[in-house]
């Protein structure tokens, strides 16, 4: 084999393997870490008799590196190197290493934690951290510290910081070797993107054809960019010049087409997705173009909904694109930014786990055995509230019971390997006879959009892409032949599609023949999406918006038949703006909601007082989540009914509605300075008893059928009764309702106002009264407002005393002169009080 440069380190890896269960190896792009060190490991004594399992972010780097090492054993891929990928597996009992994709080692752990065979666990290219990466990293150190001590796992990376996954795995194992790169030079645009993506893209790509030898590696967002810059290439690029587009979604042939080196003679312009950043040699390639976008789904605690956005590549990012242009001679690198953008970039992409939806990591948490995310140690904990409606989702799908432990239904929603909604969908449908409308179904969610262009964005109906698909598939009767001449079709996706239909058919193991149910497809299409999506069922409001069982907005872009219908099962939204705007959607039948969703129905009696008409209004309201199917009136309300609108009426209007006097408001007012003393006392201000009427008032009024009813109501007696009495006594003691007076008289004591408790009585009767008097445990003093014989005040004290001592003279002269017959004693403490002019025994 020939040299490379991680060739110089595998020695101090494999004595860190022998002695330890972890270690991290950090290479620079083109040292051969992905297909050197599997083959170098392979003989290490320790290894011994089990496999390898290498672990790639992307199918197309997973094939790739299994055929890459199988050819340098001199063998076909499948015998000791061999590939296991989404419904494609090439391996025998001769297998020793095998490339999986993320979900394909978590369904191996679930099957089997312990991982019997496994001897080592490499996870490549890990600085991507994507989820199935992170729950996959979880779960095997978990099977290592509990089941397999004898289980390594190695972690490697180019661009990856070692201190922190370092401190996960317990190791100080981290090996760094240096690549192969040959020299990059950077270019910056200077004014970054100013214009639409492929104007610019276009011009550089012209500029750098006419400039460089050697292919380019062009980095585009996604695929809707890739197709508007090769339709604006195509024609005008060079006879020698080969477009070759480079995605996800494309086919394996087209992918290994873009990724080989041009033919002799030729060169190729490769528009690729972030699917080249990392693990994948494009042959040939000495240019790289870089828009510094990157596209990624977001997801909103706040709405519960998915939005794609495009955004700024981080650094991290930038500096593996850039690396592109190196791996096999000096290249260069045109950054479509400028210096000052790129040195406000971002450090690093984050992570998945911190910007994604949780659902299917919940569900593969929950089948792991773990009651919580807790329960297992992560590089980055999941979010709390992105996973707790993560949980709440799978709740309503039946996939966890109410102590989030997965169901019966849930392990089989797992065991089929797509996001949890589908799987509930396709689960679902089959038991109605529809699992093979739903395959198809299942297949047009998950994928991009069937339709292109403004045909995609006017018409939202999923039925037009099912008769499409259908169609093309000639499983059934289409309604409607003249479909494909109608809606400009993307060609390569709705092969795809049918791809990904016909391995759900085999996998769901459904039959070829056609039953009745099936045959009425469309009848069910909005039923089958409101399955997998039962937070986005929705009911059209008066102005033509539609309302969310989650209470969210949504509204069509385009006027369109679906914007008439009553009830929308959603598929997807775009969730950027104050309502999500409608993409795809189908129409939904009420008689589907009150027969397939009854258990969420929610059924209750809203008694309301109609305060304009002074009566009680009874509705009986039937609704699933935010939307209300049903709201009619109740023309014979019950007397609970009543009774509950007139509660609801004195706290609406508070309780002056009620018929207070002064005995009431005064007992009010007493127990209220007591609760201001203790606050064992009760809160009867009008605030606290229009709060909480069906304490204290609703026994008095369950025979009322009117409000004027309530006029009758002694509201003494209904305070009273609820302190009780011994409560009653206590407040009488504390809180008397009079004060006795020397001269006799009970005075009444006001508890109301500023100056409370205070009361107003003639100078005259509190004659040898030494003392304010006081109430409350002896706390409170009570204010006294001393009045002259004609019961106007002289004078406001609460210190009785010094009023005596200090006041009284001066007072004495002014009344004196106004009432010359009354008794104005020189000695006031001395003095007998009176209610009369003058006491018996001064008169003369």
């Amino acid at each position: 084999m020939t040299q490379l440069p991680i060739d110089k380190v595998i020695p101090v890896l494999q004595e860190h393997l022998k002695n330890g269960s972890s270690a991290i190896l950090l290479a620079e792009p083109g040292a051969g870490k992905t297909t050197r060190t599997p083959l170098q490991l392979l003989q290490e004594p320790w290894l011994a008799g089990q496999s390898i399992l290498l672990l790639e972010p992307r199918r197309l780097a997973a094939r790739s590196a299994a055929i890459y090492m199988a050819k340098q054993l001199g063998e076909s891929v499948g015998e000791m190197v061999g590939y296991r990928i989404r419904s494609e597996s090439r391996v025998s009992s001769r297998t020793r290493i095998t490339v999986v994709t993320e979900g394909i080692l978590t369904r191996m752990l679930q099957n089997d934690p312990a991982l019997i065979g496994v001897g080592l666990v490499i996870f490549d290219e890990f600085h991507e951290r994507s989820i199935h990466a992170d729950l996959g990293l979880a779960l095997a150190l978990q099977s290592q510290q509990v089941l397999r001590e004898d289980l390594r796992i190695l972690i490697m990376s180019a661009t990856l910081d070692p201190k922190p996954i370092a401190q996960l795995l317990g190791t100080s194992a981290v090996v760094q070797s240096q690549g192969r790169n040959y020299p990059v030079e950077t270019r910056y645009s200077g004014s970054g993107l100013r214009e639409p993506i492929e104007v610019t893209v276009e011009r550089v790509i012209m500029s750098a054809l006419n400039v460089h030898q050697g292919s380019l590696l062009v980095f585009l967002p996604g695929a809707k960019e890739i197709r508007r810059v090769e339709r604006r290439l195509a024609g005008n690029v060079p006879s020698d010049v080969i477009l070759a587009p480079l995605f996800g979604a494309l086919s394996q042939v087209e992918q290994q087409r873009a990724i080989e080196a041009a033919p002799s003679g030729k060169r190729k312009v490769v528009l690729a997705t972030s699917i080249a950043e990392s693990s994948l040699t494009v042959d040939g390639v000495t240019v790289v173009i870089d828009s510094g976008l990157r596209r990624t789904s977001l997801f909103s605690p706040r709405t519960g909904m998915n939005r794609l956005v495009t955004t700024r590549a981080a650094r991290d990012s930038a500096d593996q694109r850039r690396g592109r242009a190196g791996r096999t001679a000096p290249g260069v690198c045109y950054r479509l930014w400028s210096e000052s953008e790129d040195r406000a970039l971002e450090e690093r992409t984050p992570p998945e786990m911190l910007e994604a939806d949780l659902t299917q990591l919940a569900l593969e948490v929950a089948a792991w055995g773990a009651a919580s995310p807790e329960e297992l140690v992560w590089l980055d904990a999941p979010p709390v509230a992105p996973y707790g409606q993560a949980v709440q989702l799978l709740r309503q799908l039946g996939a966890l019971d109410d102590q989030h432990r997965i169901t019966e239904h849930g392990i089989k929603m797992n065991e089929l390997g797509l996001h949890p909604r589908l799987a509930h969908m396709l689960l679902r449908a089959e038991t109605l006879g529809l699992g093979r409308v739903a395959c198809s179904l299942a297949a047009l969610l998950e994928e991009r959009d069937l339709f292109k262009g403004q045909v995609a964005g006017r018409d939202c109906d999923m039925v037009s892409r099912l008769s499409m698909l259908m169609e093309h598939n000639g499983s059934m009767t289409s309604p409607n032949s003249s479909l494909a001449s109608s809606y400009d079709v993307d060609p390569i996706e709705l092969r795809r599609i049918l791809e990904l239909s016909c391995q759900w058919e085999k996998v769901l193991s459904f039959g070829k023949s056609t039953n009745g149910t099936e045959q009425d497809w469309q009848r069910y299409c909005g039923l089958l999406i409101s399955f997998a999506y039962p937070d986005r069922i929705a009911r059209r409001r008066p102005d033509g918006r539609f309302l969310l069982r989650n209470g969210r907005g949504a509204v069509f872009t385009y006027q369109q038949p679906l914007g008439t219908e009553e009830y929308l099962a959603i598929a997807e939204v775009d969730d950027q703006g104050s309502e999500s705007v409608i993409l795809r959607a189908a129409s939904l039948g009420e008689s589907d909601l009150n027969t397939f969703y009854r258990e969420d129905l929610h059924e209750e009696k809203i008694v309301q007082w109609d305060e304009e008409a002074q009566k009680v209004k009874v509705r009986r309201r039937l609704s699933l989540g935010a939307i209300v199917l049903k709201d009619v009136p109740d023309p014979n309300p019950s007397q609970e009914d009543i009774t509950r609108a007139l509660l609801q009426a004195v706290t609406m209007q508070g309780v002056t509605i009620l018929p207070w006097n002064g005995k009431s408001r005064q007992l009010q007012a007493r127990i209220g300075f007591m609760h201001k003393l203790d606050e064992r006392w009760p809160d009867v201000s009008d605030e606290a008893l229009s709060t909480k009427p069906e304490q204290w008032l609703a026994p008095y009024i369950s025979n009322f059928r009117k409000p004027s009813d309530m006029k009758s109501l002694s509201l003494y007696s209904i305070l009273e009764n609820w302190l009780g009495w011994e409560r009653t006594q206590q407040l009488n003691t504390e809180a008397p309702t009079h004060l006795l007076v020397p001269s006799g008289s009970k005075v009444l004591i006001h508890y109301d106002g500023p100056q409370a408790p205070y009361v107003a009585v003639r100078l005259q009767e509190v004659f040898g009264m030494m003392d304010t008097p006081r109430i409350g445990y002896g706390q409170v003093k009570i204010t006294m407002h001393l009045l002259s014989p004609a019961s106007r005040p002289v004078q406001v004290t609460s210190d009785l005393h010094s009023f005596w001592k200090n006041t009284y003279f001066e007072v004495k002269k002014d009344l004196k002169g106004r009432y010359p017959k009354h008794y104005w004693p020189e000695d006031p403490l001395q003095a007998t009080a009176t209610r009369k002019v003058r006491p018996e025994q001064t008169k003369k």
